[in-house]
């Protein structure tokens, strides 16, 4: 097996193993370190929160710590059963509004959010 292949096979098992902790087929992850706070990640954690509790999307949400990236802050990993994380940065309240409506509703990778 070629070093490329076994890269590949190992994505594949850690997609796969991605889909089997969470119940949900979506699962957000919304960075709640002091740092994220501090950058306005609770107003955007207030707009997945109100999006369930409404019933309007059917996600997990989780805490996720630091990441070392405080030029990114908020960030949120969105993980689907079988696809690669993504990772959005400077997230404002409109914008997750806009990744409630568009990514978790319609599927669409809003690639001017993301991190690269």
């Amino acid at each position: 097996m070629t070093k490329i292949e076994l890269l590949r096979k190992k994505k594949e098992e850690a997609v796969e193993r991605l889909g089997k902790k969470y119940s949900q087929n979506i699962r957000v992850n919304i960075g709640m370190a002091t740092c994220e706070i501090a950058a306005g990640s609770k107003e955007v954690w207030d707009v997945f929160e109100k999006a369930l509790s409404s019933g309007d999307i059917k996600i997990d949400m989780a805490v996720k710590g630091c990441a070392g990236r405080c030029n990114f802050e908020p960030t949120i990993e969105i993980l689907e059963k079988g696809k690669l994380p993504v990772k959005y940065c400077q997230v404002t309240p409109e914008m997750a509004r806009q990744i409630i409506e568009r990514h978790i509703k319609k599927g669409e990778i809003i690639e001017d959010y993301i991190i690269n």
